[in-house]
Formats: C-alpha cells, sequence, structure tokens
C-alpha cells in the first residue's frame, strides 16, 4: 500500500518550494491554495508564475482549492501566514494528525506562538514546527538547505526529520519548540532594522553591530520564556537571522531598506505590498517581553516606526542614545 499523501496548506513560496523538495524525494504531495482559479492554472502550466517564475514543478504534485483534499493526509505542512493560521486550521480535520507550522511570527492579538494557536484550535492534533535559514527559490532549485524540524518529544522530531528530510533538504530534531518559534519570529523583526540600516547607508559595521545586538535580544527573550541557548544559537535562531538580516531577499530586511531609503510607511503595508511578518511580530514581541520584565529595544524601535510613532531618523537616535551596558 503507498504512504499516505503530505498536504501543504498554502500556495505561496514557501509552500510551493515544500511541495517541490518533497515530491522531488518521492514523495506524493497535495498543495492546497484558497483561490480555485489559481490552482487550477498552476496545475495547468506547472509553474507558480506569481512566487516562483520560471521554476517547472514536479509531475508528482497534485492542486487544490478543497481543504477535504487533505483528509487522507496524515503529515500537513502549515504554509499560511502567521496571522492566518488560526482561521486557516478551523476548516482542517486535524484529529490524530501531525500539523507541522511552516511560518514564522507571533500571533498578533493573542501574542501566542504559533504552536501555542494549534494547541488552542487543533487540541488533538500533535503540534511541530519547521524553521531555519532558507528562501523558498533556492529550495525550489534543490539548491542545499538545513533546517530544524521541532516536536514536543523528540522522538516525533526525528521522525519527521528523516521523513521529510533529504540529501539537499537536511533537517535536523529538536524539542525546544519555545527557542524555535521565538527565534523564527525575532529574526524578522531584526531584520527590519538591519534593512534601514542598509538603506541608510550607514554601513557594514553598524549592521553587524544592529545583528548582533538582535540576537542578544531574541536570547534574552527566549531564554526568559524557557528556551534554551543552544537553540538560539543554531540553525533556527542564529543561522536564520544571519540569512535573512544580511540578504535583499528577505522581504522583511527589503521592507527595512525601503524604509531606509525614504519610502513612506503606508507605501510599504498598503494593499498589494509584499507580507512582512515582522511588522507584525515586533509590538506583540515587545508586549510579550514587558511581561517578562526584558528590554528589547532593537524590537521596540522597529514597533514604534511601523505604527508610525517614531520616524526612523528618532529611532535610530534612540537607540544610539542607550548607554553601553555589559547584559545587553
Amino acid at each position: 500500500m503507498a504512504e499516505p499523501a503530505i498536504g501543504i496548506v498554502g500556495s505561496g513560496s514557501w509552500g510551493t518550494a515544500l511541495a517541490q523538495v518533497l515530491a522531488r524525494s518521492g514523495h506524493e504531495v497535495v498543495l492546497w491554495g484558497r483561490d480555485g482559479a489559481a490552482m487550477a492554472r498552476i496545475a495547468r502550466s506547472r509553474v507558480n508564475g506569481r512566487y516562483l517564475p520560471g521554476i517547472l514543478l514536479h509531475p508528482s504534485i497534485r492542486f487544490t482549492a478543497d481543504l477535504l483534499a487533505l483528509d487522507a493526509c496524515r503529515i500537513l505542512l502549515l504554509a499560511v501566514p502567521a496571522q492566518k493560521l488560526r482561521e486557516t486550521v478551523w476548516g482542517i480535520e486535524h484529529r490524530g494528525r501531525v500539523l507541522v507550522v511552516c511560518a514564522k511570527g507571533l500571533e498578533r492579538t493573542s501574542h501566542r506562538r504559533l504552536s501555542e494557536v494549534l494547541a488552542e484550535e487543533c487540541p488533538d492534533c500533535t503540534p511541530a514546527v519547521l524553521s531555519g535559514p532558507s528562501f523558498a527559490s533556492e529550495v525550489a532549485r534543490g539548491l542545499p538547505t538545513a533546517l530544524t524540524v521541532a516536536a514536543p518529544a523528540i522522538a516525533l522530531a526525528r521522525e519527521l526529520a528523516e521523513e521529510l528530510g533529504s540529501s539537499s533538504f537536511r533537517l535536523y530534531p529538536c524539542d525546544d519548540l519555545v527557542g524555535v518559534e521565538i527565534a523564527g519570529a525575532l529574526k524578522n523583526v531584526v531584520a527590519i532594522a538591519a534593512g534601514i540600516v542598509m538603506g541608510r547607508g550607514y554601513g557594514e559595521n553598524a549592521r553587524a553591530a544592529l545583528i548582533t545586538r538582535g540576537l542578544a535580544e531574541i536570547t534574552r527573550l527566549g531564554m526568559a520564556l524557557g528556551a534554551r541557548r543552544e537553540t538560539l544559537a543554531g540553525l533556527s535562531g542564529m543561522g536564520d537571522l544571519v540569512l535573512t538580516a544580511t540578504s535583499l531577499t528577505s522581504r522583511n530586511t527589503r521592507f527595512g531598506f525601503e524604509l531606509g531609503c525614504g519610502a513612506p510607511l503606508d507605501s510599504l503595508t498598503g494593499s498589494g505590498a509584499p507580507l512582512c511578518e515582522g511588522v507584525w511580530t515586533a509590538r506583540a514581541a515587545c508586549e510579550m517581553a514587558a511581561e517578562k520584565g526584558v528590554e528589547l529595544p532593537v524590537s521596540e524601535a522597529v514597533a514604534r516606526i511601523v505604527e508610525g510613532d517614531w520616524s526612523v531618523s528618532e529611532a535610530v537616535a534612540a537607540l544610539l542614545s542607550r548607554p553601553p551596558a555589559a547584559s545587553e
């Protein structure tokens, strides 16, 4: 009997890339997207022209806009935006399934980590998280990538790493969900700040300092919430931060870069603008940190910028006026 297909919920760049890499390694894959007409076009052309133009998709991938088509899948990879996760899983049969969160962020309204959202909405599922340094286009093209897969039990994380991984898509098991999720969420906020530094022309020295201070913030908040230091220094922590905050391929870094170059905030956040999870995560992270008595000055500056309370110049001045402290 053939193995059950792996379902992927979300047909953006990351969901499509995951479908491609899994199909290439021999899995039967069902890729779900909301727009039936768009999914039909992708099925005909075998190209997701909006998100991964020029990449011919594997012939074994099935495309659907019907969530019922995922019912036979034992494992579902949830590649929808963080702020859409809760409403998306309402329509999914979750009993006895492993649901793997593939987005990075905190729920804006509740400050919940995404595995906590699953625990609330899908109490009969087993939650897991896939995170780490990865650009979708490189994954879809088969370039070497290493990520972390985290689950509540290390045995399950190992099973997922073996089942979903391949020679070019290496997965390292972990049972520190808190560390993996906090690192993945906050690196997007730090990436916005790094992009601002780039856009302002402050130089490589300043960007290196900003990234280092950002990693310190991720570490302070993560450990206050129970994460392990080695997780925050690993692939899903420092690794993902380095990738995201040093490349304009990152939507969050690009967002910050445009702000640093003087683009109006509303031109970057309006309808049709690229999704930047760091915009929604910044304030949620700061409020979560305040509850734990942890300071996040870089994240606070980003939150005030994206909320329109500070200009970029005011935020930079505030950060540069902070006295150096051994604890930061």
